[in-house]
């Protein structure tokens, strides 16, 4: 099947333009007459190239956010759920996402319920995203429940972009400080040090240091390209095992510098989650463990899974998140006074106002302690080449004016 873009004119004169699928431009044109559009042009859509990388669903957080905010706004003007299938279908431009929804469809055609249909595909819809939908349809409020869900998807985005956007500058910087230094030691030092063979004599210490290291990187060359590829590897293979994972996981949360920025997001997200869910009717037990999945630091997801084994008991949840050792003191009062007042989620709902307010401003923060760090370190390492290149220099002209 190919998708092709069409125009023509109704028999009124009414401009018309879309793009449908079918096997042939012919069919297209049968499709159309049967519609009575007089058909002008039929063309072939170009073929975009959509990456995906291994292992995930090709399917990013935008593209899940602005499906579920277009789903929410049709389910609540009325339209029926298969029809709000099928116009998102033809309208999604993300191949991987776009045979995802189609199977969806297809399943809730079937007779399946719109719930059982998305948990059929764990890499895109989570189970935060099958249990809200379930509720919403069990309560026969799938229009507020994907309302909810389109605004706590737009929070968890806009949360990653601030995070990834303050770490943009500074890598940035690093990588061009990088190639800066790859430049000095590949193809400028060695030009230096011809210029002082030649003019003989025993070389300085850092001089000779430096052009040791530039020989070594001629040699090891393959070394630079090759360096972020076993890092990433590296990564990958730490955060695969259980183990090692969770001892990153304590040593990121005990940092000075990025565990509070960790600990800040992860309570932000722990309590718009849980906040989100309460407010649906999803029991406390299973929005605990919901949760606990979600979130990608194993030590926060033990600390949760032991609140819920504690809730399970009979006890508040107020308590266990304090003994966690994880949550601040203020979250577990406001959790404290939220289940005593019966408004829980309304007190989570709050508490994750407050955290993402923090979260701005702990990566404004860490942003502005950053850039100087970065610029010391430039400035010691490519000052350091320099000056250690350029001793020579002085101590040759300091001979000849003697």
């Amino acid at each position: 099947m190919a998708t092709f873009l069409w125009s023509g004119k109704t028999r009124s004169g009414e401009s018309r333009n879309g793009e449908m699928e079918a096997p042939s431009k012919d069919v297209v044109e049968q499709r159309l007459r049967a519609q009575q559009i007089n058909v002008g042009k039929i063309k072939k859509k170009p073929t975009e190239i959509h990456l995906k990388m291994p292992g995930s669903s090709g399917v990013t957080p935008r593209d899940l956010m602005i499906f579920t905010r277009q789903f929410s706004t049709m389910i609540d003007a009325g339209l029926p759920l298969v029809q709000c299938l099928d116009i998102l279908v033809s309208q999604q431009e993300n191949p991987w996402f776009k045979k995802v929804l189609a199977v969806v469809k297809t399943d809730v055609e079937s007779g399946k319920t719109f719930a059982d249909a998305l948990s059929k595909h764990p890499k895109v819809f989570n189970a935060l995203y099958v249990n809200l939908v379930a509720a919403g349809e069990t309560g026969g409020i799938l229009d507020t429940i994907m309302q909810r869900l389109a605004g706590q998807i737009e929070k968890a985005v806009k949360l990653a972009k601030q995070i990834k956007g303050a770490f943009m500058y500074p890598a940035a910087v690093i990588v061009v400080a990088f190639g800066a230094i790859a430049v000095l030691l590949l193809w400028v030092i060695p030009v230096f040090e011809k210029m002082f063979t030649d003019f003989g004599g025993e070389l300085p210490m850092p001089t000779q240091v430096v052009i040791d290291l530039s020989n070594w990187s001629i040699d090891n060359w393959f070394l630079f390209p090759a360096l972020p590829v076993v890092l990433y590897l590296s990564l990958r293979f730490i955060r695969s095992r259980e183990g090692t994972r969770r001892m990153l996981d304590k040593v990121i949360l005990a940092s000075p510098v990025f565990g509070p920025l960790v600990r800040k997001t992860a309570v932000a997200q722990f309590t718009r989650t849980m906040g989100t869910m309460l407010t649906s009717g999803v029991p406390i037990l299973d929005a605990l463990e919901i949760v606990s999945r979600a979130t990608n630091n194993l030590v926060i997801s033990d600390g949760i899974l032991y609140a819920r084994g504690k809730v399970a008991e009979g006890k508040t949840l107020a308590e266990p998140l304090q003994t966690t050792g994880i949550f601040p003191a203020m979250v577990c009062q406001m959790v404290h006074i939220g289940e005593s007042t019966g408004a829980l989620d309304t007190m989570l709902t709050k508490i994750a106002d407050f955290y993402e307010d923090e979260v701005d401003a702990a990566v404004a923060g860490l942003t502005s302690l950053l850039e100087p760090v970065i610029m010391v370190f430039l400035a010691v390492v490519l000052g350091g080449f320099l000056i250690a290149m350029y001793l020579p220099i002085f101590t040759i002209a300091g001979a000849i004016t003697g």
